[in-house]
Formats: C-alpha cells, structure tokens, sequence
C-alpha cells in the first residue's frame, strides 16, 4: 500500500502546489491516486489555511474527495489542529461525516481517549508513533493496541544519512505492535530513505507534499501525483533488489 499525503501542516508559505481548498485536496487526490495511491491521508483546512477538525469543514472535505476517487479516505487528529484531549474528544463525536481512518499520534496528551472515540464511532485508528519521542512505550503498554487499524511509524529524524537508522531504532521500539501493520514513512530529507527501506522490507508506506516537496533528485515536486509515481518507482526497486 502506497498512502498519499497531500498537504500535512504545510500552508501557503510552501507554494502553490500544496493543496489548501477542499476543491484542490480533491484534484490532488484524484492524480494521486490516478498514480497509484490506494489510500489517502489528508488535513481540511480552514479558509485561513489552518488545520482544524471542524465538522462543518471535514464533511466539505469528505464528500469532494470521494466524489473523484473510491479509496480510503483519512484525516489527522494532530493535536496541532485542535488544542486540548477533550476538545478533539467532543470535535470526533461531533462529526457528521466520518472519515473511513484518522491518525492519532500516540506521544501527545489524550491520545488514546481520542482513540476510543474513533473506534466507538467505528472510524478507524491510524496510531502515529513518531520517533523521538515515548509514543512507542505508551502504544506496547496500550490496551487499544490490538484495535487499531494500522501503525504509522513516523521518522522525524529529517537527516538523509541518519534517517534510515533511526526508521530501523523505531522499529525496533515497536516490536511486534500488536500484530497490527506498519506504514513506515519519513519527511522532508529523510523521506526517500526512509520509503526505500520500507521497500526492503515489505512495508507499507506513504508519499506526497506533507512529508516532501521534492523529488528523489533533488527537483521540486509539480504534484502528489509525481511524488507518488516516484514513491512506487523507488520502492518497488527497493523490493525487487531485495528479493
């Protein structure tokens, strides 16, 4: 599985490619996955450009991407976009449209309450366990491990010479991860390192303008789509060199 990640936190400031309107969000995806991409991990916006988990702005989202493409559809909960656990808690029991996932990095505070309150809607768990941080230790000791759809494994080590050690250290953290699978992904200088080792694993992964704007040659990046042709060109070398 290849997930686009078509803006993250970026906003203006990082071009014109990085896709803040609902509309945009649904052009990107649709070449996206036009390109490959099985799955879609994305951030609505406000109209300032802002993360936020809104109802009001999550079904707007929702419902212009799945009238382009049929795949999996997933939001963030970074707690970035809504301060405070039981502010996010009372903004997932408050959405109308659901996502079909949503990532929930497990180091933050309320990470697990916000958790609880996907399942119990039955939105499925994307638990993000960044590296540099204790997200690993709490996800091994968390109850909810076993019902969480996936782990995403995030190498926040951006260091193209360091980054593949440090993805191997998470991985190492995460141990079994309650049988669940692992997306291993990267971001920004560390981000093709760390997909080609997915690669040589048999990992799934992820690509697109939150984790990089550039292209494994150092080219700025036109779009998801060329990011994510790129993303399945490397790994499946990686894979094959491997086998």
């Amino acid at each position: 599985m290849v997930q686009v990640c078509v803006n993250g936190a970026r906003g203006g400031a990082d071009g014109a490619v990085v896709p803040l309107t609902p509309e945009a969000m649904a052009d990107a995806v649709a070449g996206a996955v036009a390109a490959g991409a099985t799955d879609v991990h994305v951030h609505p916006k406000t109209p300032c450009g802002r993360d936020t988990l809104s109802p009001r702005v999550l079904a707007v989202t929702l419902e212009a991407i799945r009238a382009r493409v049929p795949v999996p559809v997933g939001v963030t909960t970074g707690a970035w976009a809504e301060p405070g656990p039981a502010a996010r808690v009372a903004r997932v029991r408050s959405w109308e449209a659901l996502p079909d996932h949503a990532s929930v990095n497990w180091h933050e505070p309320g990470a697990e309450a916000v958790a609880a309150a996907l399942i119990e809607r039955g939105v499925g768990v994307e638990a993000g366990v960044w590296s540099g941080t204790d997200g690993a230790e709490r996800f091994a000791r968390s109850p909810l491990g076993p019902r969480v759809l996936r782990v995403l494994a995030e190498v926040t080590d951006t260091g193209a010479e360091t980054a593949e050690s440090s993805a191997r250290t998470l991985l190492a953290g995460l141990g079994t991860a309650h049988g669940r699978p692992v997306l291993l992904h990267g971001e920004d200088g560390g981000a093709w390192p760390v997909l080609r080792l997915a690669g040589r694993l048999g990992l799934a992964t992820r690509i697109g303008l939150e984790d990089t704007l550039f292209l494994p040659d150092g080219r700025p990046a036109r779009s998801n789509a060329e990011l994510v042709e790129a993303g399945l060109t490397e790994w499946r070398a990686a894979r094959h060199r491997e086998a």
